[in-house]
């Protein structure tokens, strides 16, 4: 049942993000080019296990989009909601398909499951 809760929970956050986006009538087509951007952050793999799951986590916590969406609401910098938002809707997908925070031990090892 946990889990189930932590799945909807990255789908209320997908949806909510999306909706923002939406209602802000940001660029569709940035929303698909920078969608995947923090995967980027698997790179981090090719130094060693430890480093990649410090770089992975840093990219897939909510906290630093959420920093970019209140410093840029705060700002109005719309680019930083934009990239705020694009980010934590990617984060929501993540956590939705079962995707979480890695461990330093293996990729697939995450605070929710073995994928």
């Amino acid at each position: 049942m946990n889990k189930a809760l932590l799945h909807m929970e990255g789908l209320a956050v997908l949806l909510v993000s999306v909706y923002f986006y939406a209602s802000l009538n940001f660029s569709w087509l940035l929303f698909i080019v920078l969608f995947f951007i923090p995967d980027v952050s698997m790179v981090g793999y090719g130094i060693s296990k430890k480093f990649g799951a410090l770089t992975y986590n840093i990219f897939h916590t909510y906290t630093v989009p959420t920093i970019f969406i209140l410093m840029g609401v705060f700002s109005t910098m719309e680019t930083l909601v934009m990239i705020g938002l694009i980010w934590s809707a990617h984060i929501g997908m993540d956590r939705m398909i079962g995707y979480g925070l890695k461990y330093p031990t293996s990729f697939k090892e995450t605070h929710l499951n073995r994928v």
